[in-house]
């Protein structure tokens, strides 16, 4: 896809995105240069479904070189942690959004075994073919509002070398008895919970102003340490998981598990509206127990929607929510999937995504998210969201930009008085920038021996 000009609402968002950052300081500003350039590298993400330097370099038609891109994201001294924050300020600001919900949740992305130079890339299960791949883990922390879902923040997480090489010896020495020293924590390696409660205190700081109703988190993050400071960060907010089967609790003067508890239970069958959209019928039940492992009591339901064999613990640490309520926001979670979803396919992340260092893994993710931000100002979904209407997908809208910068690209080709000369101008520049690189699929060139009998050697066969 050939890029011409940035979009207006492109260039519209990032001098708002500028408007805001010089509320964190004068001399945080951007220049007319640098906004012009993350202007464009948006604008390439949009059209080429890839953060990839050199096919920014090749779609712009050399209108930005691929040392250029590569100096702004690597080398330059552009504060991204203000581009990100700033970002999530204006949409807020644009659609007047003075509540939400949080919900912290990983990804993981498969990277080549030989990977050397990528940052925080380690070995992971594969989810997909239950084997071990190499991989980068990334923990996102999404706001879902009545109106809009953005992406507010993110960190990569790496588990600590020390303490993973003493569980392979651990497991390695259960067989003789002696195990080794358990090794201290590592600070600088933090897990996913803990990277989820410095997301939500940085979400704390940079937007004081939002009421938040709840945090959503998966069953990774049901554990007493997240559900007792989370609630602490934002004061005694609800905090909604999802415990496994096995967990035991307080019954009588003894323990159960909350199966086998709800097992000798009723539940009852009724509908359920699932994201404030359609209902369906799922058979509930609800107590408010004492959790063994979290020491406190939850509002702990037992879930299983029509047609599924399986049941779900959904847990609320706040007891004055009803189990309708609490229901109802434990169906947003689907929300974190299809936000990951739209990442990987449509916002640069899923191939050519080479990024090399630290800063080079922080600083093309950013350009990622601001993307997300910007579709959300699309002349279009503004005005189906003003208007209280279903709003556009990633797909639909990145779908229909690529077909109005074609459009765009050809008209100007059209009007242009002196067609001949362009044409050729354009031509040497199509060359100049497709540069033909050597394939080694193909044998023409290379001495490949003789391989055929050798005459001299016919008596040793007879």
């Amino acid at each position: 896809m050939l890029i011409g000009e940035p979009f207006p609402f492109i260039t519209e968002f990032v001098e708002s995105i500028n408007d805001a950052i010089k509320e964190y300081g004068e001399n945080q500003r951007l220049s007319s240069t640098r906004r012009y350039r993350i202007s464009f590298c948006i604008m390439a993400i949009i059209m080429t479904d890839t953060v990839c330097r050199a096919t920014s370099e090749r779609a712009g038609l050399g209108r930005y070189a691929l040392a250029a891109l590569s100096w702004m994201l690597r080398r330059s001294n552009i504060r991204w942690e203000f581009l990100l924050c700033s970002g999530v300020s204006h949409i807020l600001k644009s659609y007047g959004i003075t509540e939400g919900t949080l919900a912290p949740d990983d990804s993981e992305k498969k990277r080549s075994e030989n990977t050397k130079q990528i940052s925080e890339v380690r070995k992971m299960k594969d989810k997909k073919t239950d084997g071990y791949i190499m991989g980068q883990s990334t923990v996102f922390l999404i706001l879902i509002t009545p109106i809009v879902t953005v992406p507010v923040g993110f960190m990569f997480q790496m588990p600590d070398p020390e303490l993973t090489q003493w569980n392979m010896m651990k497991k390695k020495s259960e067989k003789s008895g002696c195990c080794p020293k358990k090794p201290p924590k590592n600070p600088a390696y933090p897990t996913e919970q803990e990277i989820a409660l410095i997301l939500l205190k940085r979400f704390r700081v940079c937007h004081p102003t939002i009421r938040l109703q709840c945090v959503l988190a998966d069953n990774l993050y049901c554990c007493p340490a997240f559900f007792g400071k989370a609630t602490g960060i934002f004061g005694k907010i609800q905090v909604i998981s999802q415990i496994k089967c096995n967990q035991n609790i307080r019954y009588r003067n003894g323990k159960k598990c909350v199966k086998d508890f709800f097992s000798s239970c009723s539940c009852v069958s009724q509908k359920i509206s699932i994201r404030g959209g359609g209902e369906v019928t799922a058979l509930i039940g609800s107590a408010r127990l004492h959790v063994c492992s979290h020491r406190t009591g939850l509002s702990v339901i037992a879930l299983r929607y029509e047609g599924e064999e399986d049941v779900r613990y959904p847990a609320a640490s706040d007891l004055t929510w009803r189990t309708e309520d609490i229901v109802r926001a434990y169906t947003l979670r689907w929300l974190i999937g299809v936000f990951i979803h739209d990442r990987k396919s449509y916002e640069g992340r899923s191939t050519l995504t080479k990024q090399r260092g630290d800063e080079g893994s922080e600083r093309t993710l950013i350009p990622s998210l601001l993307t997300d931000h910007c579709l959300l100002l699309h002349p279009g979904q503004r005005c189906r969201m003003n208007n209280r209407l279903p709003a556009i997908t990633v797909g639909s809208l990145i779908g229909k930009s690529k077909a109005e910068c074609l459009f765009v690209f050809i008209s100007k080709l059209m009007s242009d008085e002196d067609d001949k000369n362009k044409l050729d101008e354009l031509s040497d520049t199509v060359n100049k920038i497709f540069r033909m690189s050597p394939s080694e699929k193909h044998m023409v060139g290379r001495y490949l021996g003789n391989p055929a009998p050798s005459p001299s050697l016919k008596y040793k066969a007879a």
